[in-house]
């Protein structure tokens, strides 16, 4: 509340349930549901949160609300990482509680915050008309802050677009100090007036292809802000486009910021906090749909395989045979004991093959991997490399794949359930940490704004010159992975790493599976 209201944001009422122990927040939120009148209740829920006891209800209740047109940001505090340091896998290392926790927000809608200013700021977002496409103008009279909100809108998705030169342009330009830019940001210098930004902002609402507006004006020493801030007030409430008002000025002239305040309008002294937020805002999905993706998906075989397995890293035929009961493509392999079926199964397959043991969890960290290879001597020669590995139970041989590697990975989380992490293999994931998360069961939606929120996505597209990935068809592999996962809770860990993809062609390549049925 102190750091909201100085910045006009209104509060309705506050609920505080201290250490949770007989009141949780899924508690408090399944009251704000079930009470909830439209055009009556308040639709801006503001939450801070320790514990989830019951993810299910807060997913159920937060989604309601949404729905029903309300919006949520909320606060997740007191993360550990330690339950990732027992981890066998890619995807046991890099999956926390913290990940769950933005898989859950993500699938509700809630726009998650890591601070008050933050989530404040997010509030008063929520407060302003909503932005319903990309491209904002900026309307500054101070060349600095236009250029920092530029930073922070572009570096999080939202686009600046150029003024095409037009008759409304030039028109404008007109109305103008000589100097002024009508570019975008649009800057009509520290001299502008109250009859100047109307027109800008009249341009931006009716002439300009943008969806909504930022305009920063604080006081310049020069002369008197009331006007100006009468002006935009006015604006905000006649034109159809959101406006976002950045008046820093809150100490020189914070009696004309009260003014603007007192007709129920908010404030964004910090141009680049609103940046983030705003860009927070509109990269968060909607509430997923509650249904999951059962077309190809044998739910009776998936059952069947997981009562008959043993607990720990499954063999890869178990593997093969889960792949194929929920139609996940993957490439030709197939697993022998001796030397004469490695040549038989090699002739199978055909040239060129991999060769991988099969024994040991990290293969290529023991030179379980062996590529490229194109003749029946090489098989027998390798053959013997590979079972002379510590652990070494047997010899995969497996058709040769090109393209992208793609990761997929789930890990199974206590309350939550399984989350997944999609991104690009190899270095991108376990160097450059680039990975979105998920939890399972995903929809169609929900798989793409994963693939999507990638910082490595253009790469996925193809560029120069080379070919991209099937973005529908990663997808559709990720929903049918999160299908899978939905039968089998023994299932806590599982990667697959790569996935190759090449075109229209995706194939999982290798993948690891622990089950755990105690």
């Amino acid at each position: 509340m102190e750091s909201g209201i100085p910045k006009g944001l209104q509060f309705a009422s506050v609920f505080s349930i201290g250490n949770g122990a007989d009141i949780a927040v899924e508690d408090v939120l399944q009251h704000l549901d079930e009470t909830y009148r439209p055009g009556t209740s308040p639709k801006v829920k503001l939450l801070y949160i320790e514990n989830i006891n019951n993810p299910d209800r807060l997913l159920h209740h937060a989604s309601s609300l949404i729905k029903k047109g309300c919006k949520i940001a909320a606060i997740k505090a007191g993360n550990s990482d330690a339950g990732s340091r027992a981890a066998c896998s890619h995807t046991g290392a890099m999956t926390s509680s913290d990940a769950a926790v933005e898989a859950l927000f993500r699938k509700a809608g809630i726009v998650r915050c890591h601070g008050r200013e933050e989530l404040v700021t997010v509030a008063n977002v929520f407060m302003c008309k909503e932005l319903h496409s990309r491209r904002l103008a900026i309307i500054t009279h101070a060349g600095g802050p236009g250029v920092m909100l530029t930073d922070a809108l572009e570096n999080g998705g939202l686009k600046i677009p150029t003024i095409e030169d037009s008759p409304a342009k030039m028109a404008l330009k007109e109305k103008l100090h000589p100097g002024s830019s009508v570019e975008n940001p649009i800057d009509f210098l520290a001299t502008g007036t109250a009859e100047q930004l109307g027109a800008i902002i009249d341009a931006c609402e009716n002439d300009f292809e943008v969806d909504g507006m930022a305009v920063i004006y604080g006081s310049s020493g020069l002369f008197p802000v009331r006007d100006v801030y009468k002006l935009l007030d006015e604006k905000m409430h006649t034109c159809s486009k959101p406006i976002y008002p950045i008046l820093p000025s809150v100490i020189d002239v914070k009696d004309d910021v009260s003014y603007f305040l007192s007709h129920g309008n908010v404030n964004f002294p910090d141009e680049v906090l609103l940046g983030k937020a705003l860009t927070k805002v509109m990269n968060t999905p909607n509430p997923s749909e509650e249904r999951i993706f059962l077309e190809g998906v044998d739910i009776s075989e998936i059952r069947r395989i997981i009562d008959n397995a043993a607990d720990g890293f499954q063999q890869p035929g178990v593997i093969h045979r889960l792949f194929d009961a929920a139609g996940i493509p993957r490439v030709e392999e197939i697993v022998v004991a001796k030397e004469k079926e490695a040549v038989k199964a090699a002739r199978q397959i055909g040239f060129p093959l991999v060769m991988k043991v099969v024994g040991p969890v990290h293969k290529t960290e023991v030179g379980g991997v062996v590529l490229n290879i194109r003749n029946e001597e090489s098989v027998k020669k390798e053959f013997q490399h590979l079972m002379g590995i510590d652990q070494a139970e047997a010899v995969l041989l497996a058709q040769m794949a090109w393209g992208t590697e793609l990761f997929i990975g789930a890990k199974y989380e206590p309350k939550f359930g399984h989350v997944i992490l999609c991104g690009l293999g190899g270095i991108y994931v376990e160097v450059m940490k680039d990975f979105t998360s998920g939890l399972a069961p995903l929809t169609m939606e929900e798989a793409y704004s994963m693939i999507k929120n990638l910082k490595s996505f253009k790469i996925l597209n193809g560029y120069r010159g080379k070919s991209g990935v099937d973005i529908k068809k990663f997808a559709e592999i990720i929903v049918r992975l999160s299908s899978l996962l939905r039968f089998a809770i023994e299932i806590k860990e599982l990667d697959i790493n790569p996935l190759l993809g090449n075109g229209g062609d995706i194939f999982a390549v290798d993948a690891r599976i622990r089950i755990e049925k105690g």
